[in-house]
């Protein structure tokens, strides 16, 4: 069997439906929209939510509270084995730089640098946030962490 050969399953094309085509078609007359009204007129739509005139559902019901989320500033994870990544001419570690190198999204966010993974080379790092064990392990191979 080759791919032109290919011939649909018995049912599976329909003819196309012809609206307003006389009451012998079937959908004549009222062409399937019912009776008189808002929806029978062409180009009609109502909008989600909209319960004819009467006070709709989503305005009945008490709203409360408020989320903190959509203002929430999330700092820029980095774990310090990502700093491996680095060239091996950095010393001086930033979000600018570690933008620049493609580990962070962008230069302007807050950096937290975390403790997973290992450090060989001692670098100068300027974050947000370290957490203990990377503070402990940036000193341990003989660099610095700078709280900006």
């Amino acid at each position: 069997m080759k791919l032109h050969e290919l011939k649909n399953v018995k049912g599976a094309i329909h003819r196309k439906k012809r609206v307003g085509c006389g009451e012998g078609g079937g959908h004549g007359k009222t062409s399937g929209r019912g009776g008189k009204g808002q929806s029978a007129r062409s180009g009609s739509s109502i909008r989600p939510g909209f319960e004819g005139g009467q006070m709709p559902l989503y305005r009945k019901l008490p709203h409360r509270g408020f989320n903190q989320a959509s203002f929430r500033n999330a700092p820029e994870v980095v774990n310090v084995g990502d700093l491996a990544r680095l060239d091996a001419s950095v010393t001086e570690v930033n979000s600018a730089i570690l933008a620049k190198a493609g580990i962070v999204r962008g230069d302007k966010s807050l950096l937290k640098i975390l403790g997973d993974g290992e450090l060989t080379r001692a670098f100068t790092i300027t974050a947000a946030k370290f957490s203990e064990t990377a503070k402990a392990k940036i000193e341990k191979a003989g660099g610095q962490a700078i709280v900006a």
